[in-house]
């Protein structure tokens, strides 16, 4: 259940609430391609078309495991209506995860020494610019159309609060050459008591969005507490499921990682809550990374779908 509310002094209540967007962290799970498209709807272009024809935003979440290039951004660009709005995860060597050197062009394999492991663990800074650079530029259709929402930085649960990590943000949103930074936490120094208000000034005073999130409370470091404030004019919640036992589980997929369903219940308590932020911020998202089944039901879309028509009947203004 949301847990507290702080506002950001300087994001002012606003006569007009913004409109919330719901829809759900990817297109293209497996799942979702065996229980929520219907069966004559198979290639990418057909789901993605079907998607945008029941949400108006999505977050794409492959660029965090490769990065996207300029013809498919493209295609994504070409085959959602002009109202449509891409969140895009940020490639995982830009926000300080490992990657395998696989997954770096080939051009920049012979530039890094991978670990025992076959990843790339601690590039330079130099490869790591690069890397920003090519993931801006592959954006360009996206941001030219007005289809570009925020570049999602998330955060390993290994990074804590402390100055070399607020210094990192700071180069890393300057990398981004203007293009919204959405940063989510997944270590609860950054929003436990201690540092939670240092933490939302820093966002605040560098124009970068919190992203709110929806957890399991499993009581674990890993786990980031539900502060529902603004630090820019944009409200952005991801909703990653409430299943603790499978939250820390080794070796599972994403898929029974985030394995929730939402009751009616739990997405009730969350009614009052996006009335409060939506009437602060000019735009505001909700996305769901639920993205496993429950009895044939993909419970993305179904949890998007539910949250929609219980903001609706509170008289929250949706899309």
């Amino acid at each position: 259940m949301p847990r507290s509310w702080e506002p950001a002094p300087s994001v002012e209540n606003r006569a007009v609430a913004a409109t919330v967007r719901t829809g759900t962290c990817s297109w293209v799970d497996e799942l979702l391609a065996k229980n929520w498209y219907p069966k004559g709807v198979r290639s990418a272009e057909e789901r993605l078309r079907y998607y945008a024809e029941h949400f108006d935003t999505v977050e794409v979440n492959s660029t965090y495991y490769r990065l996207p290039d300029e013809h498919m951004t493209s295609l994504w660009a070409e085959r959602t209506p002009d109202d449509f709005t891409m969140h895009v995860k940020a490639f995982g060597l830009m926000t300080r995860h490992p990657v395998r050197l696989e997954a770096l062009p080939p051009d920049l394999r012979d530039q890094v020494e991978p670990d025992a492991r076959g990843r790339v663990d601690r590039p330079s800074r130099e490869l790591r610019a690069e890397v920003f650079r090519r993931f801006h530029e592959a954006l360009e259709p996206l941001r030219s159309t007005g289809r570009l929402g925020g570049i999602l930085l998330q955060l390993p649960p290994y990074i804590v609060y402390r100055e070399s990590s607020l210094e990192y943000l700071v180069w890393a949103q300057e990398q981004l050459r203007g293009d919204e930074a959405l940063v989510e936490f997944r270590h609860a120094s950054w929003l436990d008591d201690e540092n939670r208000a240092a933490t939302l000034a820093f966002l605040e005073g560098h124009a970068m969005t919190h992203v709110i999130v929806d957890a399991p409370r499993t009581g674990g470091r890993n786990v980031v507490p539900t502060v529902l404030a603004l630090t820019t004019p944009t409200c952005y919640v991801r909703f990653h499921g409430r299943n603790a036992k499978t939250w820390n589980a080794r070796g599972g997929s994403a898929a029974e990682r985030f394995d929730h369903l939402y009751s009616e219940d739990e997405l009730r308590e969350w009614v009052d809550p996006l009335r409060e932020l939506a009437g602060q911020a000019e735009q505001a998202f909700a996305l769901f990374n639920t993205n496993n089944a429950s009895d044939g039901v993909a419970q993305g879309p179904a949890n998007a779908d539910t949250l929609r028509r219980l903001l609706r009947e509170s008289n929250v203004s949706v899309s």
